[in-house]
């Protein structure tokens, strides 16, 4: 019984979380959420991987392998997305710098 609930928690809270990746993956807008969030919280679910597999407990294994991945993929998706924005800010600040003229 306890492993079923631990299935059931592991499977409604990784689910939780696929609108949200896909939505992202889809449109690959990024500006409304934290760099540093999904940084600390990838971190956090690699963590939780290690803390499963230590324990060889299937539903945190399973549950955190999966948001792992949906997680990274947020994150290398934001990471690009603000690195696009810096290198865009730089160019339009090259091009908009007049020579000094003498």
């Amino acid at each position: 019984m306890t492993e079923l609930i631990g299935m059931i928690a592991a499977v409604l809270t990784t689910l939780s979380f696929v609108p949200q990746a896909a939505h992202i993956v889809r449109t690959g807008h990024t500006e409304g959420i934290s760099l540093i969030m999904y940084a600390l919280f990838t971190t956090g679910i690699s963590v939780w991987l290690a803390y499963g597999i230590l324990l060889g407990a299937l539903p945190i294994i399973l549950s955190n392998a999966v948001t792992l991945l949906l997680a990274s993929t947020i994150l290398g998706l934001k990471i690009r997305a603000v690195l696009q924005a810096r290198s865009s800010v730089q160019g339009a600040a090259d091009e908009t710098s007049a020579p000094i003229a003498s």
